[in-house]
Parts: structure tokens; sequence; C-alpha cells
């Protein structure tokens, strides 16, 4: 990565003082250059939101485990490797959560907003951001809940058909979790390729797990995310709610496949597609809830040939603003064709925390070494971070499902251990030693002062 000019003295615009807009803003001004964060807060709220803080944590106030066999813990290690400044503040905020890093939420935003406030590279500006800056460059980080104005005018730069609105996200296993003794590939009516992973039930585990899915306790709706059945796909329990048979002739139905141990069409099946080329990671078909999340590893677990899986992406149903990634953002998360224009967060198609403050700081970095005039090259797919990034411009199926990160996105070991825990943690150690050595090829000069 070539250049190490001083950036013109140029004011950078960053729309959105989430997590991502604000870790983008502080890591470009520690670097040097004026930035002007608009935030519309308290201004005009969100229907989440409770206050005008910066960087305010809306549901969990969990940052997830800070384990060295973790996905979690591993895109930690490589953001502070990265010098991340809301990975540090979040630290300082932490409560007692055992292996999680978890946060007092207003000890945490008001420590950003005090470090931003008092800034002497950054202005910060109470209104709300209507259009795309018409200023260049810029970053907008304004998540999943973009204010309406603002989503109409991204809409008409990118085009309706590449803003989606609504998540309906189904759950992600790992492959080596699968227990192929009872799970087996086929396509119906053996038409094509075995693309998919079939979980076959008889009626008796059929009906306990509708008994159970029915049972289970739901996350209940914002007033503002009401409408998203009509806009995205029916949760699996609300079709279970249509009656005993409605699974087994919707998502579950078992028509045109025979399972191999009994040589008979099974009661009812789970399939599974394929979410990544290497066939790492494979998803629930049709199974976008609202389930609780510890309710969803209880009765998905009772899925046969998942019982012993391991989840690591749950389900999901709500307001979500997002881009079409693949079509429209470059690999320095720049909107192609739109000159100096950068999107960072959860708008890019990223599911958590601090998987939206890292896009937020490669925004950030993508921009410092594009003005001083340099080559910019993601993050390599081996670290996690450079994997999450890879999925967000080529996912296997076309289009963007936002995405955490966990060990399935990641490139093969070339001699992976046995023990689960030994090659996480081997996964992890590769991840941290790729991402030193990217870090160290930046230019000098994009090395916060």
């Amino acid at each position: 990565m070539a250049g190490t000019s001083e950036p013109a003295a140029a004011l950078i615009t960053v729309v959105g003082g989430g997590l991502a807009g604000s870790e983008a803003a502080l890591q470009l001004a520690d670097r040097g250059h004026r930035v002007r964060l608009v935030e519309m807060r308290p201004r005009r709220m969100t229907p989440a939101h409770r206050s005008g803080e910066l960087a305010e944590v809306v549901c969990s106030n969990s940052f997830k485990s800070e384990r060295a066999d973790t996905a979690s813990g591993g895109l930690k290690m490589e953001l502070e490797i990265l010098g991340s400044r809301l990975l540090a503040f979040a630290r300082e905020a932490r409560v007692p959560a055992g292996a999680a890093l978890a946060l007092d939420r207003e000890a945490f935003a008001d420590a950003v907003t005090r470090a931003i406030d008092s800034h002497p590279g950054i202005e910060l500006v109470r209104e709300e951001q209507q259009e795309l800056p018409r200023e260049r460059p810029s970053i907008v980080a304004t998540g999943p809940l973009t204010s309406p104005a603002l989503h109409e005018a991204i809409a008409r730069e990118v085009g309706e058909e590449a803003l989606f609105f609504y998540d309906a996200i189904a759950p992600s296993v790992l492959f080596d979790s699968i227990d192929r003794e009872v799970v087996f590939a086929a396509s119906r009516y053996d038409k094509g390729e075995p693309d998919y992973l079939n979980c076959p039930l008889n009626r008796q585990e059929y009906e306990s797990f509708v008994q159970a899915l029915l049972a289970a306790e739901r996350v209940r709706p914002k007033d503002f995310e009401r409408d998203a059945y009509f806009a995205g796909c029916m949760p699996i329990e609300a079709i279970a709610e249509g009656g005993p048979e409605s699974l087994r002739f919707g998502p579950m139905r078992p028509v045109g496949l025979r399972d191999p141990r009994t040589g008979r069409r099974p009661w009812a099946v789970v399939q599974l597609r394929r979410e990544t080329r290497d066939g790492s990671l494979y998803g629930l078909v049709g199974f976008q809830t609202q389930l609780k999340h510890p309710e969803q590893k209880r009765v998905f677990s009772m899925i046969p040939g998942l019982e012993h899986a391991e989840f690591v992406r749950l389900g999901s149903l709500h307001r979500n603003t997002y881009l079409n990634t693949p079509h429209l953002l470059d690999a320095a998360l720049r909107l192609k064709g739109a000159g100096e224009l950068y999107f960072a967060g959860q708008m890019i198609g990223c599911e958590g925390y601090v998987e939206s403050l890292a896009t937020g700081l490669v925004a950030a970095l993508a921009l410092d070494v594009h003005l001083r005039g340099g080559s910019w090259e993601p993050p390599p797919r081996e670290t996690l971070l450079g994997a999450l990034l890879a999925y967000l411009r080529e996912p296997p199926l076309g289009r963007v499902s936002p995405m955490n990160v966990n060990f399935g996105l990641l490139p093969p070991l070339a001699d992976p251990p046995r023990a689960k825990r030994e090659r996480k943690e081997a996964y992890v150690e590769r991840a941290v030693e790729a991402m030193r050595r990217w870090r160290d090829a930046l230019p000098t000069v994009s090395r916060p002062r």
C-alpha cells in the first residue's frame, strides 16, 4: 500500500453518531483530518433510542465473548490491534458478565460523547441529514433506523430495488456440527445436484417440535416493526399458528425426498442450504423467526441431526435498512460511481455491535489511505474482519443476508486440530497474526498521531 503524502485539508462529513459513525469520526480525527459529525438526535429521535448520547446501545448491553476460542473474541483482538477507540471505551464501561464484554450503557455512551465533543478535530452537528452529503469525502453510517427522508435520498441514488427495508433472517449452523448420520444430502425428486441437507422428522418428532415452537417465548416487536410481516417473510412460529399441519405443507414439506435410512418419505423435513462457497456454513431454509435467542437454540436443537449443532447466527425479523452491498460498494466500502461517498455499519449488511463499529473503523482507514494517495487492500480473508467483509462483497447466494462474524466465514485451516476448542483457537491465532501483518503494511502516516 503505497502513499505517504499529507492529505489536503478537506472536511470529512460523517453522518450518524452510532457505533460505526462514532468510531469512524474518532479514527479520522486522530489521524489529523477535520471531521464534521452529523447526528439528528436529540432534535429528532428514533423509535428505539432514548437519549441524544452518541453510540447509544439500544438492545442488549453485551458485546459478546472475549474468549480466544470464539469468533467474537477473535474480532475484538483484531480491533485491539487496529486501535479501535470504541472497544477501549467499552472495556472501561464493562460490568461483570463472565467471559462476555457487557457494559454500562450510560457510562459507555457518555465516554464516547465526551471524547467526540472534546476532540479538536471534530465538529458535532445536531441536525437531521435529509440528503446524501454533497460535500465529499463523506461516510454514511446511519444504521437500521435511518430517517425516512435520508432513506428516500439513498433509494434515489442507488435504486429502490437495491435498498432493503426489513430483515427476515433464518438461523445458520456450522457444517461440522451437523450429525451426518441423520442428515442427508438430496434435492427434491433427485432433480439436479443434491444441494440441500435434509433433517428428517417422524410424526412424533414433528408434533413435539411444533408444540415446543408454539410455546416458546418471542421477542415482542416494537410498534414501528409490526408491519415487517408484510414486507418480509412470515416467522416460522406464525406459520405454525395456522394449524398443526401448516409447517408440513409449508417450509417443512417432505415431498420429493426419501430418508436413506428408511427408504420412505419423512413426515416432515427441515432443509439446510449452503451459505458459504466451501460449505462450512448452512442456513435453515424458511426458518426466519422472532423467538428469543435462548429459545431458538433450545427448540431448533430438537430437530433431528441438529441436537448438537453450533448456531453461529440466530434468526430475526425486524426493521433494518441495508444496502445490496455486493452490487453497490467496492472493497473500500465506497459507493461505486459516486466518488468519495462511503458507507459503514449495519447499513452494509453486518449484524452486531462490534461488527458495526469495526466497519466504521475500516471505512475510516480506507478513506484515510485514499486521501493520502495510497492504494487500498481490505483485510485478508484469514482475519475475521476480512472474512466478514468478503462475505458482504461476494455472498454465495448473490444477495447479502445480514451476518455476524463466525468461523464458518473463514478459509479452512491447512492442518486443523481435531479438538473443537483447539481448532477455534487456531483460527483466531491465524487471524490475529494476519491482522498484525496487514496493519503493519498500512501507510505509516495513516497511524493515529
